[in-house]
This record gives C-alpha cells, structure tokens and sequence, in this order.
C-alpha cells in the first residue's frame, strides 16, 4: 500500500486543517518528515502555489527522491501571471505535475486557453503531466472528457464515497485519469472526539462508525487509509502530517491488513459534513 502513498504539505507552509493543533511545521521537522517518508518508500508529493510558504519550505529541502505535483495560481491574476508562477514552480522544485488549481478557470471563458497554454507546458517538457483538482460538485467526469487531463485530484474517503457511489471514478479510469485522492481524514473528522459547532448534529453517526470498525479489529486510521488505497481506481491517496511519530503512524496503520466488512455502509450523506469549506 505505501506505494499508492502521498503526502500532502500545506501543513509545511502554513497552519490548516481542523483537527491541527501544532500549526505550521517547523523547517527541521519537515526535513525529518521528508526523509521518514522517502525511508518509507513514499514516492509523491504534494504542495501547489497557494499553499502558503510550502514551496518555498521544499525547496530548502531534499526533495529528490520524490515526485512533486503542484498548482497554479488563480486565473484571476492573469494568465501570463499564472503560467510565469508555474514555471516558477518547475525550476524551483523540479515539479513533474501541474495541476489547476481551481476547476472553475477552466469552466470560464478563460478556461480553454488557460488549458491550452498548460498544454503547451507539458509540450516543452516543463511538466511531465498536467490535471485539474476538483471536489465533487466540479462534475469530474464531465471535466476529464472536456479536457482529457493526465491527473485528476479529488476528494474521496470512507465518509465521503460519493465519486465511487456514481460511477465517477470507474468513468475516469476509463478515460485514462491518474487519480490522487485527497481528504482521507476528512480533515480528521474520523478521529475527532468533539466536534465543529456546525457538524455537532453528525455526532451520533461517527460514534458508531468508529464503534463498527473497533468491533472489526479495525483502527479508524487503518480503515480510513486502507480504504482509499486498496481501490484499483485511486493511484495515490494523499495525507497531511505535522511530525514524524504521525508519518510512523500512518505508515504503519497503511500497511494494516483491512476486514471484510460492508464498506459502502460507512458513507456519510450529509453535504455540511461533506463539505469543509461549510464548516
């Protein structure tokens, strides 16, 4: 499973998440993460222009053994802006992937030559692989076959199946998509004993979810890595760490044999719950 891992460092350049207490990582501690991972045979990483001081943070570190994705900036600075700020990104990291940041450049009528233009990145050899993130309200499937993407990032976890559920994930593998997965913890959801004001309500749900997985043997961390990993649809699943001893973690949890168990049984419905940016 460690293969399909990635990590995700927004959390190298600025404090996010929910269930994050420690804020931004340190310079040092994001050193020991990277080398713990590449130790780990984690192979990908993920980071994008927006994230704050993160690729600044990369590049001060040892990035080689990996292969970086990362994002544009916002159509609304321009074209020209966006693609000075991608190369910018090739030179500094030796980014391999370039992915839109936001699905909604393409959809405007900037969007084809925005596109058009990442293509003529890819046409240089400045990337090897262009793609969009989206979440599921982008309507990822009708968006791959507009644009024919090498990589698609979405969100996908063991609360949120929705791209499963409908059929978006096979009709990518279909058209040939390399699929990252991002929120597999659902910023933490999983894990978090008290909840956000606005998600009390889905409070009772998640008790029993992880009361099923205990009963299964089953840490939620394992289930929720071992879920989006063992689908022949996700090439690599993303996660966010903030030191060393959750990279151990998580690492070990991955390689955690999964139980048969009825898996579409512990999607949540809720489209607050669903949503961070509703938070």
């Amino acid at each position: 499973m460690l293969e399909k891992l990635g990590l995700g460092t927004v959390q190298f350049g600025q404090a996010y998440g929910v269930s994050n207490t420690r804020g931004q990582v340190p310079l040092e501690d994001a050193a020991a993460i990277l080398a713990r991972a590449a130790a780990s045979g984690i192979t990908l990483l993920d980071t994008a222009a927006n994230y704050g001081d993160a690729e600044t943070v990369l590049a001060k570190l040892n990035t080689e053994p990996f292969r970086i994705v990362s994002k544009t900036i916002g159509l609304k600075h321009g074209l020209e802006a966006v693609i000075d700020r991608a190369r910018q990104s090739a030179t500094a990291l030796k980014a391999n992937t370039l992915l839109v940041h936001a699905a909604s450049d393409l959809q405007g009528a900037d969007g084809p030559a925005l596109w058009t233009a990442l293509q003529r990145l890819r046409g240089e050899g400045v990337f090897r692989k262009i793609g969009i993130s989206v979440y599921a309200a982008d309507d990822p499937a009708r968006l791959a076959a507009r644009f024919r993407p090498d990589v698609m990032q979405l969100p996908f976890s063991l609360l949120d199946q929705r791209l499963l559920a409908n059929g978006t994930l096979a009709r990518l593998t279909e058209l040939g998509v390399e699929v990252h997965a991002r929120s597999l913890f659902l910023q933490g959801l999983l894990f978090l004993e008290t909840l956000p004001e606005k998600l009390r309500h889905a409070a009772p749900r998640l008790a029993t979810i992880r009361s099923q997985l205990r009963d299964a043997g089953i840490t939620p961390l394992a289930a929720a890595l071992g879920f989006v990993l063992s689908r022949p649809q996700i090439a690599f699943g993303l996660v966010g760490v903030t030191s060393v001893q959750e990279m151990d973690e998580i690492v070990a949890a991955a390689q955690r044999p999964l139980p048969d168990l009825d898996w579409a049984a512990f999607a949540l419905d809720d489209e607050v719950t669903l949503t961070p940016s509703l938070w």
